[in-house]
């Protein structure tokens, strides 16, 4: 299975969007789309976070940034019956194929 590109990611997230907002989600496609996107992101920061722990030798500060990190990919996950996810909202593709991070 190929990866989606970024305009295609954009567009199945959108009408994923749209279909929520409008209550034309019969099967719950869109939901979990939009909540395995959600995930997803909050387990590529809690990667990144991981990577700069590693790099920086350990400082104490990236090692808070990390534990938080796993607290929010903990938190983004933990709560099946809530109907509320925080993306319904535009901004969600990664900015490029790559997943390259703004800082």
């Amino acid at each position: 299975m190929g990866k989606p590109t970024t305009a295609e990611l954009r567009q199945a997230l959108d009408r994923a969007i749209t279909m929520r907002e409008s209550g034309s989600d019969p099967d719950f496609v869109a939901k979990s789309l939009l909540n395995l996107h959600y995930r997803v992101l909050k387990l590529e920061r809690t990667l990144d976070a991981a990577k700069r722990y590693l790099h920086s030798g350990q400082s104490a500060t990236e090692h808070r940034l990390l534990l938080q990190a796993v607290h929010d990919a903990e938190a983004a996950g933990a709560d099946p019956g809530s109907d509320d996810l925080p993306i319904l909202g535009r901004g969600l593709a990664p900015d490029s194929d790559q997943g390259a991070k703004k800082r």
